[in-house]
């Protein structure tokens, strides 16, 4: 009789701790989430309608720890425009709630960020002699520095590495040059710079990737080898190193640089706006906690002086600058700032028009083109954004430093802000893709 008794005890008691052990699982989940139903952040698309709407979500875009990603701030939510909006998960009822009181139509864009975080950080090899995977993914500072090293070190006959500056943080700024084998007397050359803000992640990628593709396909593409062997490029893979090194190890969503200002507690400078070209008009902000602060005076920061000053060097040389941003599908040219047509509107016109019959025909992808003024929904006073949050453009500016004297500057923007992939990504087309040899 003990040992029955003493049987259903223990079947009891190991009953309870079955059910405590459920208890405590379900608690955990609980602690993890923060709330009984799995609410993640999102980022939510919000049609403004009226201008009392625009004042709402305009009003909202600035609390709630909200992120605007398009537009570009919140002085150009009008009537009549889509509005994205990063919208973290403890407030995110209060202002779904908000939206539906105002009866503001919304739809979730992207549904669970913080997962869509992880998948793009989640690298199998740092490698660059992995394999071409390895520029379907995006890759740390420390990586891309690294990568820098490594194809120098790969092709010496083509590529040289050059400094030309250092970040605030004191990052070296690296410069590729990239040249064919082939000497020729006065050559023109091409600018290209990539991460000007931090968390437009493929724009770097884009830069890692156009110069493996270059050097691959030279003596294999004709245009490619007739391009390089006629002209030298200069490519600048990260030129904001300190925002992006801050997105990959504490918010993925900053934008800025990370420098400190005498006037604010808040950090970081839009380096796209910080250049000395109508530094500071409309499209940008005076005051430090906005995300398209223009600093405190033009090329105040090292990163925009550094740039600007090579340029400088290279005015007779340069003939094309070409900026990398991303969110938003666009190829665009001067001016931001004034609906005035630069001279050569016509021909500047024609070849982003030809580049976008060419995308559409091979990636069946659409991009706007034009004048960036009359192309977006509101001029500006920078140098060409939409980032990898791309905002019907969050970031459009094409600014050059040297604007009168580059005769070709041009912006492209992708249709990318947090997805895991850049060139095999379902829902979006190729837009870097290995060609034929031919």
């Amino acid at each position: 009789m003990l040992t029955k008794h003493l049987a259903q005890v223990l079947d009891t008691l190991n009953m309870k701790a079955l059910l405590i052990w459920a208890v405590l699982l379900n608690f955990y989940k609980l602690l993890k989430t923060g709330d009984c139903t799995s609410t993640h952040d999102q980022v939510l698309s919000i049609q403004v309608t009226t201008h009392q709407q625009a004042d709402i979500v305009r009003n909202m875009s600035s609390q709630y720890e909200t992120v605007l990603w398009s537009p570009a701030s919140p002085e150009h939510i009008r009537a009549d425009t889509e509005v994205h909006l990063f919208v973290p998960a403890n407030n995110l009822g209060t202002v779904t709630d908000l939206l539906k009181t105002h009866h503001l139509i919304y739809q979730v864009l992207l549904d669970n960020t913080e997962e869509l975080i992880e998948m793009q950080t989640r690298n199998e090899s740092s490698d660059p002699r992995s394999s071409a995977s390895y520029y379907e993914r995006y890759h740390s500072l420390e990586d891309i520095y690294y990568w820098i090293n490594k194809t120098a070190q790969e092709h010496p006959d083509m590529v040289k590495v050059i400094l030309i500056g250092s970040s605030y943080e004191k990052r070296p700024l690296y410069v590729l040059k990239l040249s064919g084998r082939q000497e020729r007397a006065e050559k023109r050359a091409i600018w290209i710079d990539c991460g000007i803000h931090a968390r437009e992640w493929i724009s770097p990628a884009f830069c890692l990737w156009f110069v493996q593709y270059s050097l691959n396909f030279y003596n294999l593409n004709n245009d490619i080898t007739e391009m390089l062997n006629s002209m030298d490029i200069y490519v600048l893979p990260v030129m904001n190193p300190d925002g992006y090194k801050y997105t990959w190890t504490t918010n993925r969503m900053w934008r800025k640089n990370r420098s400190l200002s005498k006037e604010s507690n808040c950090v970081g400078t839009d380096l796209n706006r910080n250049f000395d070209a109508n530094w500071c008009t409309k499209g940008a902000s005076n005051r430090p906690c906005d995300e398209i602060y223009c600093g405190q005076f033009p090329e105040s920061e090292p990163e925009a002086e550094a740039v600007a000053n090579f340029l400088r060097s290279h005015k007779d040389s340069v003939k094309l600058y070409l900026s990398i941003h991303s969110y938003g599908q666009m190829l665009l040219f001067p001016y931001s700032c004034s609906n005035e047509e630069v001279p050569n509107h016509a021909e500047l016109f024609e070849l982003v028009q030809e580049a976008a019959m060419k995308i559409r025909r091979h990636y069946r992808n659409n991009y706007k083109y034009g004048a960036s003024a009359k192309t977006i929904s509101y001029s500006c006073s920078y140098h060409n954004p939409t980032a990898t949050m791309g905002h019907s453009v969050h970031n459009v500016d094409v600014i050059n430093p040297l604007a009168h004297t580059v005769p070709y500057t041009l912006s492209a923007i992708y249709p990318v802000q947090l997805k895991p992939g850049f060139i095999h990504e379902e829902h979006t087309s190729p837009v870097c893709q290995w060609p034929s040899k031919t």
